[in-house]
């Protein structure tokens, strides 16, 4: 018979092991993400080498100790960089967004584009685009009407589960703004001219060219983007635990001393802030904040701790290589990344529907 103290041995050398390989995993995908950026970067109708690549990322660091041509420099710097941090930024905020909202609403098809957001986004800037209407004019007007209307689905979902905040309440409530927004969408649509109509459906579509340090806004908006990630994603980190705890339902949470209320308002609103602060740039980009949490979590698991930044660099990792598949496979033609991302999402996520599996958590 084993004795306890051997039995407890074994439990946490068991455990030990476990979380060294989620964490070998976690760094493998950082090290990916890495690889992918520099060769993103080197691609495009001015070929470049990975050492150029390499150099002329370093020497902008390190420019006393690094030479590198400068065509090389003005092509990476100048040209493409921009393009693949928003790649990075944005495909990390949609995925820890994604695992946000199908943590607390405890549902496998929650994502930033199931539950309206992206629509309403979609409405703000077709209502600036076919009628001009918007809270600010000028060349604001589309992201500004993007953003402002992202977060009005977000206060619209809170309202409807005001008196019960529900997972069950705040998905209905998502679903049906969704639809709302969808068919806002379809009737500007149908009353605005043909080029409008175009550049509507092209915003819609996604893409990452818009990424710029200082265009109409201080330090651009991969600045804007990038404060907003600093801000909200290390206190979703840090409530790993509570997210946990929703899993094994609300009255467990609440018996381990979780206000469950406030956990799902704030990270539903700080998950809702996220998507808006990326959407509004980038138009929309679709399957990036509801297949990534489900590929981390069929590799990590279930638990927060690893799920949530494995999931971010799962999504970085993916979105950086559907836009560079994007500016490659018909080149020099560059598709709109959510057209690539759409399909390279749709197989994988029929492959996670079909696949038997003993429960979602």
């Amino acid at each position: 018979m084993t004795s306890e103290p051997s039995l407890r041995s074994s439990i946490l050398e068991e455990y030990t092991g476990l979380t060294q390989r989620k964490l070998h995993l976690i760094i493998s995908l950082f090290l990916l993400l890495i690889f992918l950026a520099v060769l993103s970067a080197s691609i495009g109708s001015a070929d470049l080498s990975l050492k150029d690549t390499y150099s002329a990322i370093l020497e902008r660091f390190f420019p006393e100790k690094i030479s590198v041509d400068q065509f090389a420099y003005t092509v990476i710097w100048e040209l493409r960089i921009e393009r693949v941090i928003m790649g990075i930024l944005a495909g990390s905020g949609l995925a820890i967004a994604g695992v946000v909202m199908q943590a607390i609403l405890k549902n496998p098809l929650a994502s930033p584009y199931t539950l309206g957001i992206a629509s309403a986004a979609s409405f703000g800037a077709s209502l600036a685009i076919i009628l001009g209407v918007g809270v600010v004019g000028g060349a604001h007007i589309i992201i500004a009407n993007a953003f402002l209307f992202s977060m009005v689905a977000a206060l619209l979902i809170y309202g409807f589960s005001r008196r019960r905040t529900s997972s069950e309440t705040m998905i209905l409530a998502g679903i049906a703004i969704m639809y709302l927004f969808t068919a806002m969408v379809a009737s500007l649509q149908y009353i605005g001219e043909a080029e409008e109509v175009q550049e509507v459906v092209y915003w819609m579509f996604g893409s990452l060219s818009r990424a710029n340090w200082s265009s109409h806004f201080p330090y651009g908006n991969l600045g804007i983007i990038s404060m907003i990630l600093v801000v909200t994603i290390p206190y979703i980190f840090l409530k790993s635990w509570d997210l946990n705890a929703l899993g094994t339902g609300d009255e467990t949470a609440k018996s381990l001393g979780v206000n469950v209320e406030r956990i799902r308002v704030s990270c539903m609103f700080l998950a809702a802030l996220i998507t808006a602060s990326i959407i509004c740039f980038t138009g929309t980009i679709g399957f990036v904040g509801l297949v990534c949490p489900h590929i981390t979590r069929m590799a990590i698991g279930s638990d927060h701790r690893f799920l949530l930044p494995g999931s971010c660099l799962t999504g970085a990792v993916l979105l950086l290589s559907a836009d560079t598949l994007a500016r490659t496979v018909v080149a020099p033609v560059i598709l709109p990344v959510g057209i690539v991302t759409s399909f390279m999402g749709v197989p994988l996520f029929v492959y996670l529907l079909m696949r038997e599996r003993g429960g979602y958590w």
